[in-house]
């Protein structure tokens, strides 16, 4: 149980950091096949502050799929990592960890996937002040999606970038997974906002808040 108290200071502790394969490291791509990985950002909105809004939760997602054509399933075996923040002054913590992330992607991913890429990067290269290569590397890599430069693995926005295979004229990602019939079921914000939940942890230590928000976050990116 969290001692944690609402108000009260607490002791530095580091990112929160889970999954089957490490920050900065890509899954192993036997010959023959494709690494397709998407990265997802959740952070504390406030549109009235430049800069203002502070990323506190990201997730990779991996999927090695074969070379040729091949269909995805319910069953098809994925690697992941995600981090959080212990409290909201850990910024740089997870700043550092996301740079790692990316350039485990551009290096190793044959696409980089994400719902609105353009904000999730746009918002770690804002609160880390052009100061990572791999977060500024991704995020021009995002703008000269439409005409890479060699070597760069294409980048795909589901929300500008996906046209050709949607029917749904909304590109809100709930309208973009019902399109492409993916189970948009949403039960950790029911009743709570993200914004919310994300305060319950790191105002009173709620774990389970916490552990909400991780796994929403971590479906996005799938």
């Amino acid at each position: 149980r969290s001692t944690r108290r609402p108000g009260a200071r607490q002791p530095a502790a580091p990112v929160i950091t889970t999954g089957n394969v490490p920050a900065g490291e890509a899954p192993p791509c036997p010959p023959g096949t494709r690494l397709l990985a998407a990265i997802d950002v959740e952070w504390s909105k406030n549109y009235r502050v430049k800069n203002g809004n502070v990323p506190f939760c990201f997730s990779v997602a991996w999927l090695s799929v074969a070379a040729a054509e091949e269909a995805i399933t319910d069953t098809t075996p994925f690697w992941y990592t995600s981090a959080y923040v212990q409290d909201d002054g850990e910024r740089g913590d997870l700043i550092t960890a996301a740079d790692a992330a990316l350039g485990s992607l551009t290096r190793s991913a044959s696409v980089i996937a994400g719902h609105q890429l353009c904000s999730d990067l746009a918002v770690l290269a804002a609160a880390d002040s052009g100061q990572s290569p791999a977060i500024k590397d991704a995020a021009s890599g995002w703008r000269q999606r439409r005409d890479p430069p060699p070597g760069q693995p294409p980048f795909l926005d589901t929300r500008y970038d996906a046209g050709h295979v949607l029917a749904c004229q909304s590109r809100r990602l709930v309208d973009v997974c019902a399109d492409l019939r993916l189970d948009v079921t949403q039960p950790e914000l029911r009743g709570a906002s993200m914004t919310a939940l994300h305060r319950r942890w790191t105002e009173c230590g709620d774990v389970s808040a916490r552990e909400k928000i991780t796994v929403l976050n971590l479906r996005h990116s799938l």
